[in-house]
């Protein structure tokens, strides 16, 4: 007799994203249909058995799994996908637009001062015992895009010192690659400023620092503001909340200086993780990694040791990705190594021997190539076995990618990026608008065969948002279909993080992580990024209802 379900999903629009020419499901239920754009084997209903799919089909044959105990969830005619992995974030960063002032909103610099003016009045009212304690007394917040803005410039000292001048006060940029100070950081750093490379320092027209930093010269202030244990937990508390809320059912946090590995093993521990992690942590941190034993893939089902990550360049927003042509908006500036390749060839190699997954930030065309060497340089075997990746990949030429596809590197890629391709954004700004149509070439990419695995920066954390920008894409080397959108954000991302054999599809043996819809990405293929999530599903169990 077959044991009963534990919870059953029904009467719904099941987009399995299982490829129908690998002949369904292991349970032989046959699809009921595929969609208009590619294909996915398509049911009505899930069964799920200890965190297991355990059966697909129609709403009738899965039902014979109900027991006295199962609990039935209607759908109700919504649709239900496998759960978003989110192949590229920061986590504690997207917590802490949640925690501190969210500047992403902002729609020019007086209307950020304002945010930051609120968020000092807070810290102030808190005084001791507050979530503002492990920071000290900062005044942070984060998410900024002075692309979006009419005055399109970067935050500065003036603006902060409006803020306050008895408090440091920091703003940081969308990219997390430029920030801005007031004097009173100013003045706190500035023996560390003094030691940071000129160019990461910009100075005013009396030759006094303008208060933005690029690059390097951030690190003093992110050193000096990281959280601590207890202000961590808050932010990755907040930032699972969000997550749940936009289907996302696992992610690959880009982890450095940082107390969230020990959160998410202690939230693992006491069973409270309602996402699955894995953790790529910085090059700087390979030794220790390597010293207590720590190996790609290992861990426990909900929380993974990843990759061993890197930069090459900085960003196209800082100006400071790396070109093999100037920037249109700056004719003598070509973008800057914040790893020199010989110093990524070395760390490469290093962490390859010792058998680690390798991933390299590279935005420019010059730092794409470079990491393509390094990977060639390093693997005598096969780095497609090895699943190294690139992260971004926002400017790659021809022969790139036809070098990621025939290595099997993996492209990490960020789809939300496309916002800023739209006429008159920052890429037509920062390359001109004949470079601006080769960015983020998904389309050219997918048709190469290189493996593409979606994520999202924390830019802002929200497939739908990623996927909708891949969708309505302006140039065709760009523009996907929904399926094919859908699947990076899904298997393709699982595959990234060697998870294909358990997660990405609603298929028997896979887990149960999935995200129900209260539209069609198909039916509304115009508005992709207005759809609300309805449900969200982690290893069988409900972690967000939004009916």
């Amino acid at each position: 007799m077959t044991e009963a379900a534990d919870r059953i999903f029904v009467n719904g629009e099941v987009h399995t994203l299982a490829d129908p020419d690998d002949g369904g499901d292991a349970d032989g239920d046959d699809a009921d249909g595929g969609d208009a754009d590619g294909g996915d084997a398509v049911r009505e209903a899930v069964a799920v058995r200890d965190g297991e799919v355990v059966r697909t089909g129609r709403t009738h044959d899965v039902e014979l799994l109900a027991g006295v105990d199962t609990d039935v969830v209607d759908l109700d005619g919504r649709v239900l996908l496998p759960g978003f992995v989110d192949a590229h974030t920061h986590l504690t960063t997207v917590g802490r637009y949640l925690v501190h002032a969210d500047l992403s909103a902002a729609d020019s610099p007086d209307d950020a001062v304002d945010v930051l003016a609120e968020r000092a009045a807070e810290v102030k009212s808190e005084g001791s015992g507050g979530e503002s304690d492990e920071t000290g007394d900062w005044v942070l917040g984060y998410g900024y895009d002075e692309s979006t803005w009419d005055e399109s410039r970067y935050l500065t000292r003036a603006d902060l010192d409006r803020v306050s001048t008895e408090r440091p006060v920091a703003a940081f940029r969308e990219d997390m690659h430029v920030a801005a100070v007031n004097g009173v950081a100013l003045d706190r750093f500035a023996d560390a400023l003094a030691d940071a490379p000129d160019e990461t320092v910009p100075t005013d027209g009396d030759g006094e620092p303008s208060g933005v930093l690029l690059e390097a010269a951030i690190d003093p202030i992110y050193r000096a503001v990281e959280p601590g244990p207890a202000e961590t937990r808050a932010v990755v508390e907040a930032a699972l909340e969000h997550c749940a809320e936009r289907g996302i059912t696992g992610f690959h946090d880009m982890v450095r200086d940082s107390h969230a590995p020990r959160v998410y093993r202690d939230l693992d521990a006491a069973g409270e993780l309602t996402a699955r992690v894995r953790i790529n942590y910085w090059s700087d941190h390979l030794d220790a990694a390597r010293e207590v034993g720590l190996a790609t893939n290992a861990g426990s089902e909900m929380v993974q040791t990843g990759a061993i990550k890197s930069y090459t360049d900085g960003s196209l927003g800082g100006r400071t990705a790396r070109l093999s042509e100037p920037y249109a908006d700056a004719p003598d500036e070509t973008g800057q190594w914040v790893v020199a390749p010989e110093e990524l060839n070395e760390t490469v190699a290093d962490a390859t021997e010792a058998g680690f997954q390798f991933t390299a930030h590279a935005i420019g065309d010059e730092a794409v190539d470079a990491v393509l060497d390094a990977y060639e340089e390093a693997s005598r075997t096969d780095a497609g076995e090895a699943r190294h990746r690139v992260e971004h990949v926002e400017l790659a030429d021809d022969d790139a990618i036809e070098r990621l596809a025939e290595t099997g590197i993996v492209a990490s890629v960020q789809p939300n990026f496309l916002k800023w391709a739209r006429e008159g954004g920052l890429y037509e700004e920062r390359l001109g608008e004949e470079r601006t149509a080769r960015t983020n070439r998904y389309r050219e990419m997918l048709d190469a065969g290189v493996e593409l695995a979606f994520g999202s920066d924390g830019m802002p954390m929200d497939p739908l948002f990623g996927v909708h920008q891949a969708v309505t894409a302006p140039a065709a080397a760009q523009r996907l279909t929904v399926t094919e959108a859908l699947r990076a954000y899904t298997s393709g991302a699982a595959y990234a993080g060697f998870d294909e054999d358990r997660l990405g599809t609603v298929e028997a043996g896979k887990r149960a992580d999935f995200v129900a819809l209260d539209a069609s990405p198909w039916e509304r293929d115009g508005a992709i990024d207005e759809i609300d999530v309805a449900l969200t599903v982690v290893d069988g169990e409900i972690v967000f209802d939004g009916r």
